[in-house]
């Protein structure tokens, strides 16, 4: 799946690939733990979570072909370089090639981070 034309984010875990459904769910869990369930949407395909005040996604996951992706802010990632410093990643993105390498403890630290984010203006650093 690269990008998913499903209405809801649970439509959309339905149509992931079963072996890689439990640690999205897990990502899920910890994301709505962080923003709550109102900020919960999917947005270019894939499930994002927004704060009122924000312009854009403030976190958001996707499950493409060859990885599984976490979409950050480019604030964060500096919070945490060291942590992901053996990681595939790009500007905002980390990309996991097997679901066992996603280590949810980084997540939840990822995700209260953004968390405390002031608001973010897209196209200006966000």
């Amino acid at each position: 799946m690269v990008q998913s034309a499903a209405a809801t984010v649970d439509d959309w875990l339905r149509e992931v690939d079963p072996k890689r459904k439990p640690v999205l769910e897990a990502v899920r869990a910890a994301a709505l733990r962080a923003f709550g369930a109102g900020a919960e949407r999917m947005s270019y395909g894939m499930p994002a979570y927004v704060r009122p005040d924000d312009e854009g996604p403030i976190f958001a996951f996707a499950s493409q072909k060859q990885y599984i992706s976490l979409y950050v802010s480019t604030r964060v990632h500096p919070l945490h370089a060291q942590a992901l410093k053996a990681l595939d990643t790009g500007k905002s993105c980390i990309r996991f090639r097997r679901p066992d390498q996603i280590d949810l403890d980084l997540v939840e630290r990822l995700l209260a981070d953004s968390a405390k984010l002031s608001k973010v203006v897209y196209g200006k650093g966000g």
